[in-house]
């Protein structure tokens, strides 16, 4: 391995045990709390495509008419990972998006996508993420990961985009939740099944294909470059900071609403 990638993932190992270790999965006591966690989620499942569309940007050919773009690796690296992402399929052979499949999976078991839904009415009638999240009802936590992203993406700094992109990925749930979400499935009759599946399909991809390539763009994107490889550290450390905080934040709404039904119960 690269020294340089082993020297990185060594300076966010704490960060990643953090985040694999949060209280958060063990208050994921229903279906009803997993509901919950999505409704905040599929912000960062969207963020993520944005990522990874800002680099097909970039580094390949997308306006007319159409030039060859100088890096034919990078282009090679980044359209195999948009393949998989863009246009994968859920397990009825059906092309979708990640995006889309996590929408599908959170129609299957209810879980609103009131807040998402505005976000993106804002966003596709002009507004900037920024203000288009200002006007959106969602916790402060989910706005703070978004506008980073976003403030990451602004900055022009692909190699941290690609740091992002590697290090915030869905590898961050651990096993624990994937093994929970299934016991919740096989007990409310199958609700959660593409969601499920979206789980699977993930450690999947980023294991076998995406993971791999990932790294291996950061490579190209950094080569020798002492800074930039410093640079994608320190982003990806405050990328994993902010996830920490939308953790908090959807753990502490879990606590609000468990409160409230206590105090009407009573």
């Amino acid at each position: 391995m690269n020294p340089n990638i082993e020297q990185l993932k060594s300076e966010l190992e704490p960060l990643r045990q953090e985040l694999l270790n949060h209280p958060l999965y063990s208050e994921l006591k229903s279906i009803d709390d997993v509901s919950a966690f999505m409704s905040h989620h599929i912000f960062a499942v969207w963020d993520f495509m944005s990522l990874l569309k800002s680099l097909q940007r970039e580094f390949t050919s997308v306006s007319m008419p159409w030039m060859p773009t100088p890096n034919a690796k990078l282009r090679r690296l980044i359209n195999e990972i948009v393949l998989g992402e863009e246009s994968d399929q859920d397990e009825h052979g059906e092309t979708l998006s990640h995006y889309e499949l996590y929408r599908k999976a959170m129609a299957e078991v209810g879980s609103s996508t009131s807040a998402v839904d505005q976000f993106l009415a804002h966003v596709s009638r002009g507004l900037t993420v920024e203000d288009a999240l200002a006007n959106t009802p969602c916790s402060q936590s989910v706005k703070t990961f978004v506008n980073y992203t976003f403030s990451v993406i602004h900055s022009g700094k692909m190699h941290a985009v690609a740091g992002l992109f590697t290090f915030g990925r869905e590898d961050l749930i651990p096993d624990m939740f994937t093994a929970l979400v299934k016991d919740f499935d096989r007990s409310s009759g199958g609700k959660l099944s593409t969601f499920v599946y979206y789980l699977d399909r993930h450690i999947e991809l980023d294991g076998d294909e995406h993971g791999p390539l990932a790294m291996l763009l950061i490579e190209e994107l950094c080569g020798d470059d002492p800074i930039k490889w410093r640079e994608v550290s320190e982003y990806s450390q405050k990328a994993l900071q902010v996830r920490i905080g939308m953790w908090d934040g959807i753990m502490q709404e879990l606590e609000n609403r468990r409160e409230k039904s206590a105090t009407l119960v009573g």
